[in-house]
Order: structure tokens, then sequence, then C-alpha cells
């Protein structure tokens, strides 16, 4: 299974969730590349669209190799297995960290425009990325959601791993994934348009329709 781009992987993807139509849902996109998606589920659920800003820790000298994520509300979610693998130095975690914490929270205050954050005390959330390789970014993203009050937590994404859809069963109340293959080398590898968004691009698509 291959997508065009983030567009249509939403729209196929809102098929996959269209049971939740009537329990209230907000839908919360994982940026940047989550954006794309999740609008196209926010349409097809008829539901609140809104951010939950999430950052990949990588490994220092593997960046894209995820040893952990954090999380808006001061979340932080480590893989211990790549750390130890890694021996990554509990220093360079405190740094890699409190980098990625100003970005995260600069990324939000540019996505909002100063909003507030949509209440997600008593809802369903369904949370929206375009696909998952490790599901560290996304199992904190689960347990900050639910922190915020969120009833139910939903986990919704076009592709992953078959280890990503595992970890992230355990955090969360459902996964919804079409495509598992179990030789996923990258998310952008489902993909034939995978470009990076800018934060212009991803903030536009927040607007409503």
């Amino acid at each position: 299974m291959r997508y065009s781009g983030r567009p249509e992987a939403g729209r196929r993807l809102a098929r996959s969730v269209a049971h939740l139509r009537d329990a209230n849902p907000v839908v919360l996109a994982l940026p940047r590349g989550g954006i794309p998606v999740a609008r196209e589920v926010a349409h097809a659920l008829d539901a609140p669209l809104d951010v939950l800003v999430v950052r990949k820790l990588g490994v220092p000298w593997q960046p894209e190799l995820a040893m952990g994520a954090i999380a808006e509300g001061g979340f932080r979610v480590l893989n211990e297995d790549v750390i130890r693998i890694g021996r990554v130095a509990e220093d360079s975690i405190e740094r890699i960290e409190a980098r990625e914490r100003t970005e995260l929270d600069r990324r939000a205050r540019l996505l909002r425009g100063g909003k507030e954050r949509t209440s997600l005390s008593g809802r369903t959330v369904v949370l929206v990325d375009d696909g998952m390789a490790t599901g560290a970014t996304a199992a904190v993203a689960c347990l900050a959601a639910r922190e915020s009050g969120a009833e139910r937590v939903v986990l919704a994404v076009p592709v992953a791993s078959p280890e990503a859809a595992r970890r992230v069963r355990a955090v969360a109340d459902e996964v919804v994934c079409p495509f598992t293959p179990a030789d996923l080398g990258s998310v952008g590898a489902a993909y034939d348009d995978f470009h990076q968004l800018s934060d212009d691009e991803a903030a536009r698509l927040l607007e409503p329709a």
C-alpha cells in the first residue's frame, strides 16, 4: 500500500475511524506531518481540530533514531532499550531535552496563533500522525492527552511498524492503522510525496476551512 501524499492518507484513514463520529471526538494532530492527515480526519468526523505538540529526542549521533519524546505539559517518555544499547549518557539526554523543549514551546505558540488549547476533558481524543516508526512520540502524546482529561484516547495513523503499533497499544485505548508492513524502513517510504512541511504551511492547514 502506498499513499500519494498526506491528504490522501488522511481521507483513507478517515474511513477507518468512521465509527468514532458519534463519540463527540476531538482530533489532535501531531505536528507537523500529522496536520494534513488530521485535517482530513477532522473534516470526515465533523470534529474540532487542534494540535498536541510533541518532539522526538534523537540519539546524539543519529537524530532520526528516537531515544524518547516529550509533549506539551511536561511529559516525557524514554526508550530505555535505545538508550542502553547506544550508551547514551544522562547529561546528553538532558541537553537534548532542553533544546527540544525550547523548540516545542516555540512551535506551539506559532501553530496556535495565541489561541487556547482545546479542552479535552471528558472527550474522545483522536491523535493523528502521518505514521509511526518507533512509536515514541505517539506514546508520549497518548499519555499527555489522558493526563489532560481525555476520557478515551485513540491513536490513528496511516502506516506504522508492527513494533510501534504494539508499543502504543499499551498506552492508548485503541490504535487504528490500516497498514503495518513488517519491513517498514521509514514512514516516508509509504508516500509518493513526503515533503517536510514548513511552519507557515502547517499553520495555514490549521485555519478553519
